[in-house]
Order: C-alpha cells, then sequence, then structure tokens
C-alpha cells in the first residue's frame, strides 16, 4: 500500500508537471501608484468638495486586492517629496510607509533626487525593496531591474527615470551623474531578459506622451507602468502589444492591472482605475499609526494660523495659464528683491491654497522646494528668449511655463516652438532687446534650471561669479538671499497683510 501511494504521488506530481508544461493560463496582478508626492492625508482637490486620497485607506485597499491573485505592488516614482508631511523629514516618513506596505519596487523619480544624492543614498538604504534606475549612473545602491516571481511567473521589472532630470531638480543634487535615454536603456536590458522571464514590466517615471513613443520604438514590454506626467488614465492605453497604465497623482487613486499567461506569453489583460476616497471606508491600522506618528510632528511646526485669503489661490493650472497665486508669488519676488520684473516656472508651485484661513502648512504645500530669492541682469533679448522657452510646451503643460510680475507678454501656441511670443511689454512700455533690466527668479532657474539657458549663461557670465556658503555673487547678481527660502517670504507677507485677495490681471495672454 505504501509504494502504491507513492506511485500515485508521482503520477500526480507528473500529470500537474505536464499540465502546466502545456501551457494552463495563469493570472497574475500588478498595483500601482506613481507621484504620491507625500500627500498621505484626504485633501480636497481645487474645484471639488470631495476628499480624495489618504494613505490608511489607499493600503487597505492594495491589501484586500492582493488577496485576490498573486500580485506586485509598484511605484513609478516622485515619492518623497512635495507635501509636507514628506518635506520635512526629506521622505524618511515615506519610505517607513512603503516598506509597511511591502512594496515589491520603485523606479526614481525626478524628484527623488531634491533633497541631494546624500539624502537620497538614505532613503534606498532604508527601502525594503528594490529601488530602480536603469538609465542613472553613479548613484549607489540604484538597481536597473529586479526579476520577481509569482506562482512560477518570471516578471521583469526594468526601472526608467526622465532625461529632463538634470534640469527639472538644483544641477548641484545631480553632479557627477549620468541620465541616458530610456529608449535605449529599455532596449538593451530588454535584448538581455527576454529569454529569462515570461512578463516585462518597464516602470516608467517619463511621462504618458513619452511611454508611447517608448512602446513603439521597443519590442517586447508587455506592461509600462508609468508616472510624471500625473495622468489619469482610465482604461489603459494599448500600443502594438503593449499596455500602458498610469493613476493619477497624490494616493487619490489605486491602479490595478490583470494579467494572464500561457506559455509565456500574455495572453489577456486588464486594467482599471480605482478612486480612493475615505467614504468608502477601509483603514489600514499600521499605516495609520505611521500617518499620525509624522502628522503630530509636522503639526506642530506648521499649524500656526498666519492670515486669511478672500478667494481660492490656484496653484493647479500654473503650467498652462497665469494664475492668481502664481502673479501673488512672483509679486512677492519683485517686492523683496527690488527687480523691475519676476519670472518663475509655474511648476515651482505645486499645490492650490483655499479660499478661507491660510496657515504655514498652506504655503509651504504650495512651495515645498528650498528655493531662495535671486536677482540678476538679463537683456530684453535674453529675456524674449526665457519667454520662449517657457512657452514652448504649453501644450505638455511641462513645469516650465511662466508666471510673471511686471511684464505683460502675448503668445500663439499655434505658432512653431521657438517663434511663439508675439509682444513683451514691462511697466507699459515695449521691451527693448539691448537694455538690461533686474529680473527676480529662483536659484533653480538662475543657473539654468528647467532648461532656461538664458538664465544660466547669463549669471555664469557674470565677472567674478561665485557661491559663497550657498549664496551666488558675480557682476550680474543684484539680489542674492539664500538665508531665506522663498516659502517663507511669502508667509511672512501674508502674516503681515492678514487678508489677500489676489487676482488674474491679464499679464499673460494667449491669442487663438
Amino acid at each position: 500500500m505504501k509504494k502504491l501511494f507513492t506511485v500515485g504521488l508521482n503520477v500526480l506530481f507528473i500529470f500537474l508537471f505536464i499540465t502546466f508544461a502545456n501551457g494552463q493560463p495563469a493570472e497574475i496582478r500588478i498595483l500601482h501608484v506613481n507621484d504620491f508626492h507625500g500627500f498621505a492625508e484626504p485633501y480636497k482637490p481645487l474645484g471639488s468638495d470631495e476628499l480624495f486620497g489618504g494613505i490608511p485607506y489607499l493600503a487597505a485597499k492594495a491589501n484586500e486586492l492582493r488577496k485576490g491573485k498573486p500580485s506586485l505592488l509598484l511605484s513609478a516614482g516622485d515619492m518623497i517629496q512635495g507635501n509636507n508631511w514628506a518635506n520635512l523629514f526629506q521622505g524618511e516618513s515615506v519610505m517607513e510607509w512603503m516598506n509597511e506596505m511591502r512594496f515589491d519596487a520603485m523606479v526614481l523619480g525626478n524628484h527623488e533626487f531634491d533633497f541631494g544624492q546624500e539624502v537620497l543614498r538614505k532613503r534606498i538604504s532604508e527601502a525594503r525593496f528594490p529601488i530602480l534606475g536603469a538609465n542613472v549612473k553613479g548613484v549607489e545602491g540604484l538597481k536597473p531591474y529586479v526579476i520577481k516571481e509569482l506562482k512560477g511567473i518570471k516578471v521583469a521589472i526594468i526601472g526608467v527615470v526622465t532625461e529632463d532630470t538634470p534640469t527639472s531638480t538644483h544641477p548641484r543634487n545631480v553632479a557627477g551623474l549620468k541620465f541616458t535615454s530610456p529608449t535605449e536603456t529599455v532596449g538593451k536590458y530588454i535584448q538581455a531578459l527576454k529569454n529569462k522571464v515570461d512578463v516585462v514590466i518597464v516602470l516608467s517615471h517619463i511621462g504618458f506622451p513619452a511611454d508611447r513613443v517608448l512602446s513603439e520604438k521597443v519590442k517586447g514590454i508587455d506592461v509600462i507602468v508609468g508616472g510624471h506626467s500625473h495622468t489619469k488614465i482610465i482604461k489603459p492605453a494599448s500600443i502594438r502589444k503593449t499596455l500602458i497604465v498610469q493613476a493619477w497623482e497624490h494616493g487619490k487613486a489605486l491602479g490595478v492591472v490583470d494579467l494572464t499567461i500561457k506559455d509565456g506569453k500574455v495572453i489577456r489583460s486588464e486594467g482599471r482605475l480605482l478612486e480612493i476616497r475615505p467614504e468608502d471606508g477601509g483603514e489600514d491600522r499600521a499605516t495609520l499609526a505611521i500617518l499620525n506618528k509624522y502628522k503630530e510632528k509636522v503639526v506642530a511646526v506648521l499649524n500656526e494660523r498666519i492670515g486669511e485669503t478672500e478667494v481660492d489661490l490656484d496653484g493647479e493650472n500654473v503650467r498652462k495659464r497665469e494664475t492668481n497665486l502664481g502673479d501673488f508669488i512672483a509679486d512677492m519676488m519683485r517686492r523683496a528683491s527690488g527687480a523691475d520684473i519676476t519670472l518663475i516656472n509655474g511648476g515651482g508651485i505645486r499645490t492650490s491654497i483655499r479660499k478661507g484661513e491660510v496657515r504655514v502648512k498652506d504655503v509651504y504645500s504650495a512651495l515645498p522646494f528650498d528655493n531662495y530669492i535671486v536677482a540678476i541682469k538679463l537683456t530684453g533679448k535674453q529675456i524674449r528668449e526665457a519667454l520662449e522657452h517657457g512657452v514652448s510646451a504649453v501644450e505638455d503643460e511641462e513645469g516650465r511655463f511662466p508666471q510673471v510680475s511686471g511684464l505683460t507678454f502675448k503668445y500663439s501656441s499655434l505658432e512653431k516652438r521657438g517663434s511663439r511670443i508675439k509682444e513683451i511689454s514691462v511697466g507699459g512700455h515695449p521691451i527693448h532687446p539691448d537694455r538690461e533690466y533686474i529680473v527676480a527668479t529662483n536659484d533653480f532657474l538662475a543657473v539654468g534650471g528647467d532648461g532656461y539657458k538664458a538664465f544660466g549663461e547669463a549669471i555664469q557670465s557674470s565677472r567674478d561669479f561665485s557661491v559663497i556658503g550657498g549664496m551666488m555673487k558675480g557682476e550680474k547678481v543684484i539680489y542674492s538671499d539664500s538665508g531665506r527660502w522663498l516659502r517663507d517670504v511669502v508667509a511672512e507677507y501674508i502674516k503681515e497683510s492678514k487678508r489677500i485677495a489676489p487676482t488674474v490681471e491679464g499679464r499673460i495672454i494667449e491669442i487663438r
């Protein structure tokens, strides 16, 4: 009887092996988020009365969905910087939460570099999951890809970040690093991995338009899990044989992709986006404890009431048009520096401030970057070049779109890039190409950040240009105060004024 049992067991194993070898379908699930930016608490986006997001509710939903089938939980980058809950701890709070959530992999976003390389290395060392960046050279602890196995299915996850990273963070944060083409990098690793795995996922922080190009140029990608463009993809895009997904922003949604694999190939796919709302119930206690632990520390610093705004301050449309918050911040910079005009990048403004009382935390959320005010001399010709660059990708809503003070300009997005600016006036008079004007900006743009070459070339052409103790000095530098962050200048003004009500003044006019 014992021998018969052993023989029977062996026959069963052989049968199961043959069944699997003959290609019985298997199912796996991908859960994904992107562009979290430290938004740990539920919040009401501008124009909405509904609460979205909240990591206890996101975690509960992810844990529930993991029970359905073998799953991967992935992040497409920009996790550790943005909201005060992340910024005041340089992303340590986010990493603690992600470890608790048991993320399987994360790709670097461009904003993972914003606290500098030393902090980034520390965050990578804290993570109990691989952090990827196949097209980044020079960051200790970074991996190009990882292979995960789910119930016999081997999944390769390749991570790439935008090549624009060196211009979307301060140059000092990427000094000595090399960023290569995401397309060429992904193509190289797919060739190396194609016979070793069943499924290839690209964890991408290059933006939805670039993801589409990637899927067209590189064969062999099953799924692109994207980030960077904050795109709300409700129904996955399918290009050739590649599925492209992205889960909005700020933890307001959780992406779900279900794959069916047979004979080492994806034969069926289905994706959806689940919006996260506290009212839907379900709260992960461990995540809630982490949220509250850091929230208490934040509250003590940032909960001071500094004034009141009589109107909503729009920080969500700063990448495509003039807004009242853009005008207000630009005005504060011109006032503080004594400049003729201000020109800043809309992407430096990250959130709106709702009508009502204003607290320190509101200003810090809107202006999360460690930037200070610099005023430099630019010719009218250089200002025109800067504005041309600023509107060169308005249709893509890039962060370079300008917010201004002390000048007005008209442009047409229908014209080719480089020929869009039609009129510029300073103080009510047409700008003179050879005259020098004092232009206030932030230290990021002053050294050519966000692709503003006109600033970088002007300031570095100054005689005796230097940066000493973080402060810029040189012939062209008129004002440089590295001792006060821009957000503190704005907060102090609101505190002095007590009540504000900025309006959109028609400084930027689009011609149709």
